[in-house]
């Protein structure tokens, strides 16, 4: 999780409703997985 700690809407959880916070979640892991992916094939 120490990856996702960049994030600001991550760190303290400000979202009202959990899925808020989950797609939050999920939209971070796949910016992290793409910077990850293009830093490997460039």
């Amino acid at each position: 999780m120490s990856w996702l700690s960049g994030y600001r809407r991550l760190s303290p959880r400000y979202e009202r409703h959990s899925r808020n916070y989950l797609a939050f979640l999920g939209l971070a892991a796949a910016i992290c997985c793409y910077k990850r992916l293009v830093r490997l094939t460039t």
